[in-house]
C-alpha cells in the first residue's frame, strides 16, 4: 500500500483529535481554563471549572473523536477496497493520531489533554472487550479513591495488558496500546506528583473561575 495512505490517515486522524473541546467550551463562557484548576484542557479540568453538564458533554466528544478517526477510516478504507489487513494497520494509526491530536493539538501550540477519553473513544471501535475491562478498573478505582487521575492511570496499565492477553495475535495493535497507555501516563506526571505531596483535588471539588 502507498506510504502517503498512511501519512494521510495519520494526518486527518490527528486534525480530528485536534479540536480542543474543552477549550472551546470554557472560552463560550469567556474563561481561559489552561489558566484555571489544574490548567489542563481536558473533561475532569472542565467539569471542576464549568460544572458536571459541561464537563460531561467535553468528556463524550473528547471520546467521540477517537471513536469517528477509526469510524471514518474503517469506512473509507472499506470504499476503496483496502484488504482487511492493510485496513486494520490504517484503523490503528487513525486511533494514534487522534490521540496525538487531543494531547499535543496544533492549535494550542502543541499543548493539550491527556488523552483519557479520546483512547477510549478509539477503543470502542478498536477493542471493546479490553476497553471495558480497563473502564470498570478505572470505575473501581475511581469509587475507592475518589481520584481521576488514580482511575485514569490504573486504566492506563490495565488496558495494554488486556489487549495482549485478549488479542495475542495482533502484535501491532498490542504494541500501539502499550505506546498510548506509557503516554497517559507520562501526561499525568503533575497528577503523580500531587498525589504523592497529597495535594490532588479529590472528585467532586469546584473551581471557581476568576
Amino acid at each position: 500500500m502507498p506510504i502517503q495512505n498512511y501519512i494521510l490517515t495519520l494526518l486527518g486522524a490527528y486534525l480530528l483529535g485536534s479540536i480542543p473541546t474543552g477549550f472551546l467550551a470554557a472560552k463560550a463562557k469567556g474563561i481561559d481554563i489552561r489558566s484555571v484548576g489544574s490548567g489542563n484542557i481536558g473533561a475532569t479540568n472542565a467539569m471542576r471549572v464549568l460544572g458536571k453538564p459541561i464537563g460531561i458533554a467535553v468528556l463524550l466528544l473528547d471520546a467521540a473523536k477517537g471513536y469517528l478517526a477509526v469510524w471514518l477510516c474503517a469506512v473509507i478504507a472499506s470504499h476503496a477496497n483496502i484488504v482487511p489487513a492493510d485496513a486494520s494497520v490504517l484503523k490503528i494509526l487513525a486511533g494514534i493520531g487522534a490521540v496525538l491530536g487531543h494531547n499535543y493539538t496544533c492549535w494550542l501550540r502543541f499543548k493539550g489533554g491527556k488523552g483519557i477519553a479520546t483512547t477510549a473513544g478509539v477503543y470502542v471501535a478498536l477493542a471493546p472487550w479490553p476497553l471495558l475491562i480497563a473502564l470498570g478498573v478505572f470505575i473501581i478505582l475511581l469509587a475507592l479513591t475518589r481520584y481521576v487521575s488514580v482511575g485514569s492511570i490504573a486504566a492506563a496499565v490495565t488496558l495494554p495488558v488486556a489487549v495482549w492477553l485478549m488479542t495475542p495475535q495482533d502484535v501491532f495493535l498490542g504494541t500501539v496500546t502499550t505506546a498510548l497507555g506509557g503516554m497517559a501516563i507520562y501526561k499525568h506526571q503533575a497528577n503523580i506528583r500531587r498525589l504523592l505531596a497529597g495535594t490532588e483535588n479529590r472528585l467532586g471539588r469546584k473551581v471557581v473561575a476568576k
